[in-house]
């Protein structure tokens, strides 16, 4: 019993300090959860083709985060498009960021060769699931040149949905 009431004491005390820090900000004042209108939080992540990818490294494109997992029916079917809005605009300066949320890095290969995928895929560990409170798939996450969140949508989009706000940001 006593074993238990500890497990359940330190269960508690790693919840309240997640908690604690996710809706805080960093020693620059930077907030560490996204907010449309604000400055995308900064992250580095594990990624394919390449070691790893960081928010930093895109400075200046803007950016269109993809949250997906590969057991996710709409993230499947979202594929293809999302793939052609990244070769159609990256002339223009759209940089797609696909983000498989809490898989592993072969499911995430996986996904990204059965898409033929030309964009880049980040293996998130949970940092970016929680950045921008991921509590469903997929989610969609559009920021402007300047690094600041412009639009979040949480659930499937159309082709013509997706084509609109990548316009939008590249304007």
């Amino acid at each position: 019993m006593a074993k238990r009431v500890r497990a359940s004491a330190i269960v508690l005390a790693c919840a309240l300090a997640a908690c604690a820090r996710a809706g805080g900000a960093d020693s620059t004042g930077a907030s560490k959860v996204a907010r449309v209108g604000k400055p995308a939080p900064p992250w580095t992540e594990p990624s394919l083709p390449g070691p790893s990818l960081s928010l930093a490294a895109l400075r200046g494109k803007a950016v269109y985060l993809n949250f997906f997992a590969s057991w996710c029916p709409p993230c499947n079917a979202e594929a293809p498009a999302i793939d052609s809005i990244a070769r159609d605009y990256a002339a223009r300066g759209l940089q797609v960021v696909g983000v498989d949320v809490l898989e592993n890095a072969r499911k995430a290969a996986d996904f990204r060769n059965e898409h033929h995928l030309t964009y880049p895929v980040v293996v998130d560990g949970g940092t970016l699931r929680d950045q921008y409170a991921v509590n469903g798939l997929p989610v969609h996450v559009f920021i402007d040149r300047l690094g600041v969140v412009r639009r979040i949508v949480v659930g499937e989009m159309s082709p013509a949905d997706m084509r609109s706000n990548a316009e939008r940001l590249l304007r």
